[in-house]
């Protein structure tokens, strides 16, 4: 932040007096030093969360899960010393992600994923989501709001998971997690990846994080941060480009729901990118059989 320069002939005409002068450069002074303060609060541990991914996008998955055992330890002395309330709300988001990857890495089942592994890997996380985010007291957008827009909401969403899987699934190739589309399969896919997966990140990534990140740093920094981690946690599919076009998709998302306070709506279009990454599409093909 640039010191305002004031004319001489201002000066010596008493208009700003050197009293004053000296006021606001203290204060300026102090909005830098409050301004680096947030940087390192924040910086630090997310920097960690970054540097841990980079571990398991190289294959060290067990020095990725020592390194998130000691990020579990530090951030939890933290929330325990830390008087700043947005700090501690801050690194309670931040906590439940390290503890969402280390429930990864404790699940065995996780390295072969299929359908009903996300039902043990997400619900556990149910509680402590459902804590904090009583504790922190995010706003919503109301539900009578929601129900009148629901028309507009669910047309929405399918076509925009529609669009963000079939992009995906050109970098992934993902395979079909059901063996065909029968009612009782497509019944089950829609249950798991709408209302357990896509509901749990979002309250982690969006309604957690990303609203306590605005709160502390600002609109763009929330969800520009929110959408860096939502990327980088998505370093097992083992590219760079899923974790970039992730982070564009979470930056959609994150925009949403920060226009809308809308969480029904972000959770519908990130359950129905995974019900035609994961079902529909590997069975039917890209452009759903049509091109």
């Amino acid at each position: 932040m640039a010191t305002p320069e004031f004319p001489p002939s201002e000066l010596k005409a008493r208009k700003i007096s050197p009293t004053e002068l000296g006021k606001m450069l203290k204060i300026q002074t102090e909005d830098k030093i409050g301004f680096l303060k947030k940087i390192f609060y924040t910086g630090v541990p997310i920097t960690a969360i970054i540097l841990i991914e980079l571990l398991i996008f190289g294959g060290r998955l067990k020095g990725a899960s020592i390194a998130y055992t000691f990020l579990l330890l530090a951030l939890s002395f933290s929330i325990a010393v830390t008087e700043n309330y947005q700090v501690r709300k801050i690194y309670q988001a931040l906590l439940i992600l390290t503890i969402f990857r280390l429930i990864n890495f404790s699940m065995p089942i996780f390295f072969e994923k299929n359908l009903y592994s996300f039902i043990f890997i997400y619900v556990p996380l149910a509680i402590p989501l459902t804590i904090a985010a009583t504790h922190q007291k995010i706003v919503y957008e109301n539900n009578r709001d929601t129900l009148k827009k629901l028309w507009i909401y669910l047309p929405l969403s399918v076509l925009a998971g529609f669009a963000f899987a079939q992009a995906e699934y050109i970098l992934i190739g993902a395979r079909a997690l059901i063996p065909d589309l029968s009612s009782a399969n497509l019944l089950a896919l829609i249950v798991i990846m709408v209302f357990i997966v896509a509901l749990i990140e979002e309250l982690m990534f969006r309604a957690i994080l990303q609203t306590s990140l605005e709160e502390f740093l600002g609109p763009a920094g929330g969800i520009i941060l929110a959408s860096l981690l939502f990327g980088m946690m998505h370093s097992t599919y083992g590219t760079p480009f899923e974790m970039i076009y992730t982070f564009f998709v979470g930056g959609f998302l994150g925009y949403l729901f920060y226009k809308t306070r809308s969480l029904p709506l972000v959770v519908m279009i990130h359950g129905s990118i995974n019900v035609f990454l994961f079902g529909i599409i590997p069975h039917v093909g890209p452009g759903l059989g049509l091109t």
